[in-house]
């Protein structure tokens, strides 16, 4: 390559994206297309009529390219884009010779996101150590990855242990306590309740301990790939500092041949004037090949002197002067050549390594700190999971653990252990006998002690050798549908009438009406007396009027404690093969066929009841109990949902699932109260 060495100017460089083959970086194609002009502060050889002058080319400070043209620090994508890319690209071929121009890659040269710190790229240029000082940061940061990761794997493993464990436990408690003679009643349902909150808890662990694996493995993998494109760049950063050593090597040695050259021309040239060394005092110069070449030239040059015949001088000088050219031109392009690859080493190449470290370095900073950040969020949600568990917000999110355990009613079970167990052992004599014959030693028996707080007293007698129990009235919870209806002589439970006509008289505007539970206490005192007394208790007294929700809780619990539900077990699967038809005009016909085969007692029933919630609905605006929100309440009630079954319902279908489609159905019932229940002639 032939330059003019007064004229020529270094070839200019630019940032040039990575090529993603040559780096293995992932986010190797998004680096910036950011132009540096940099001032050449080499200079070339002279020529050999100016040998005073000649001097070995010095390597460019980073101060002098940094201040000559300073990078810039961000890039607009829409105001620079293709077009801009292409006119820097023929500004740059218009100034360079083609020979001297770089090789661009033909991809398109994205713009570097606006999240990377061009200033912090400015000063790992500015020190020596830039290269060295990332290797090591990453290599902090991938300890750092891999303890996240190791510690996210073992603490899957002890959420996992944790989750399983408390599944196994609470099956195996399930199992146990169906098979041994344990406590019936409300306990049992509480106690299937509470196993059933612990499965979801554990299942909730489990889902947790998958989280964290996966997490584990995503951290293990990216530490795995930031120390793969680590090792390449590295490569990389080696193999460009080894070029640019090679090129000072041979430009070294080719200024070591072009001095000699020179010092044979100075003495040629002094012979063909007649002078001699020791009488012009010429002190050989010392070249940069030390005492061997020094030498060399006074070897060379005493050759020179033996001969001073002027045709041999002549013929000397021109082989002299056709070797000195020749080392110029060699010096020359070596000294060019090694500007260039200067310059592209420390305005092209070494930013661009940097930039790659930076780049590996933020990556695998931020996948941590983003695995860190989605652990904290998941561990937050798994704690608040347990949370709304164990203490729901909304009462459609059914009864928390406190709730569930609230509901055991020791007494009510220990009234029907008691009926249950006389009327199984009543034949059977144990234990002394309380009455006899006066001559046997039996004392007559006491005088009768009445309650009159009581409606009607309790009157215990003998029967077959053992004390009946008290006389219950007219037995109301508990007992079926059309026995209470037949023994009544009612076309509606009067206990149905009682408790709608005193909601509807003090509950319409009661927000949340149905929806709110009462006071456990005051539910089991007015279960109690309508129990003993149906027609004595007053529902206009202060002690309920004041708090419907009491009796709006018996109400439910009475429906909830039919031997049969309402809807009956029969039609039960008919209703939500119903629910779950799409087309609403199909769904209302067939809602309604199932509801016309209900048996009398139940559709009478069903038709009070629905027009009671429908003036329920009638007040929205006030109690804020709309139709979907009472078919929630009581889409479980009026079908008797068995909270026994585990995960699934009464015809092996999923709870929530069915739930959902007796909700539907209840809801479908409401929508068209009056084209179920109303006749024409009726409703007119």
């Amino acid at each position: 390559m032939s330059l003019n060495m007064h004229e020529d100017p270094a070839p200019p460089t630019v940032y040039e994206p990575y090529d993603s083959h040559e780096l293995g970086s992932p986010t190797a194609a998004s680096y910036s297309s950011h132009a540096i002009q940099s001032s050449p502060s080499q200079t070339v050889p002279p020529s050999a009529s100016n040998l005073s002058n000649a001097h070995t080319p010095s390597r460019p400070s980073i101060s002098s390219r940094t201040s000559s043209s300073p990078r810039q620090s961000s890039v607009d994508l829409d105001l620079v884009g293709r077009a801009s890319t292409s006119r820097w690209w023929d500004s740059l071929t218009a100034a360079t010779p083609k020979s001297d121009v770089m090789s661009v890659p033909s991809e398109t040269i994205t713009v570097v996101e606006p999240s990377f710190d061009e200033n912090v790229l400015r000063a790992l240029c500015d020190l020596d150590c830039g290269v060295p000082l990332l290797l090591d940061r990453i290599k902090q940061s991938m300890v750092s990855c891999r303890e996240a990761s190791v510690f996210f794997k073992k603490r899957a493993v002890l959420e996992e242990e944790f989750g399983r464990g408390m599944q196994k436990l609470a099956k195996n408690t399930s199992e146990v306590y169906s098979m041994n003679d344990g406590k019936a009643g409300s306990f049992v349902a509480a106690w299937q309740s509470t196993m059933k909150i612990h499965e979801i808890m554990a299942d909730n662990r489990i889902r947790f301990a998958q989280r964290l694996n996966e997490m584990s493995e995503e951290l293990a993998n990216l530490a795995k790939e930031v120390d793969k494109n680590r090792k390449t760049t590295k490569d990389l950063a080696t193999r460009y500092e080894r070029n640019l050593q090679e090129s000072e090597m041979i430009t070294e040695k080719a200024k070591t041949r072009f001095d000699l050259s020179a010092e044979e021309l100075e003495r040629i040239l002094l012979q063909k004037e007649g002078e001699s060394l020791k009488d012009t005092g010429l002190q050989p110069r010392a070249p940069a090949g030390g005492k061997r070449a020094i030498g060399k030239a006074v070897a060379k040059g005493g050759l020179l002197l033996k001969g001073k015949n002027p045709g041999n001088i002549q013929r000397q000088e021109d082989d002299i002067r056709s070797r000195v050219s020749v080392s110029s031109d060699a010096y020359r392009k070596a000294v060019t050549e090694t500007q260039s690859i200067r310059q592209e080493y420390f305005n092209f190449q070494l930013p661009r390594i940097l930039r790659s470290l930076k780049e590996c370095a933020d990556e695998i900073d931020l996948g941590t700190q983003y695995h860190l950040t989605r652990y904290a969020f998941l561990y937050e949600s798994i704690m608040l999971s347990d949370g709304s568990t164990l203490a729901p917000a909304g009462i459609e999110d059914g009864p928390g653990l406190k709730a569930t355990i609230e509901s055991i009613d020791n007494r009510s079970d220990f009234k029907v252990y008691m009926q249950n167990y006389a009327y199984a052992h009543g034949g059977v004599q144990r234990g002394p006998r309380r009455t006899g014959p006066e001559h046997e030693g039996f004392l007559p028996p006491l005088p009768q002690h009445v309650d009159r707080t009581q409606a009607s007293p309790v009157v215990p007698t003998p029967n077959n050798g053992y004390i009946a129990l008290p006389e219950r009235g007219r037995p109301t919870f508990g007992v079926a549908l059309g026995e209470q209806m037949q023994r009544d002589n009612a076309e509606i439970p009067p206990i149905m009438v009682k408790c709608c006509e005193a909601i509807e008289k003090y509950g319409l505007y009661s927000v949340g009406i149905y929806r709110i539970s009462g006071t456990m206490s005051k539910v089991a005192k007015l279960k109690e007396r309508l129990e003993k007394d149906l027609d004595s208790v007053n529902l206009d007294a202060d002690e309920w009027a004041t708090d419907i929700n009491n009796v709006t809780s018996v109400l439910k619990l009475w429906l909830r404690e039919l031997p049969e539900p309402l809807l009956t077990h029969e039609l039960h699967q008919g209703f939500l093969d119903a629910a779950k038809i799409e087309n609403d005009r199909l769904r209302h016909i067939r809602v309604h066929e199932r509801v016309n085969d209900l048996p009398d007692a139940n559709y009478a029933t069903l038709k009070y009841f629905m027009g009671h919630l429908h003036k329920i609905t009638q007040f929205e605006s006030e109690n804020s109990m709309s139709i979907g929100n009472l078919s929630i309440v009581f889409g479980p009630t009026l079908f008797s949902q068995n909270l026994g079954n585990g995960a699934n319902g009464q015809n092996g279908q999923p709870v929530m699932q069915e739930a959902t489609a007796q909700n539907k159905a209840i809801e479908t019932i409401l929508e068209h109260y009056t084209d179920i229940f109303i006749d024409e002639a009726e409703g007119s």
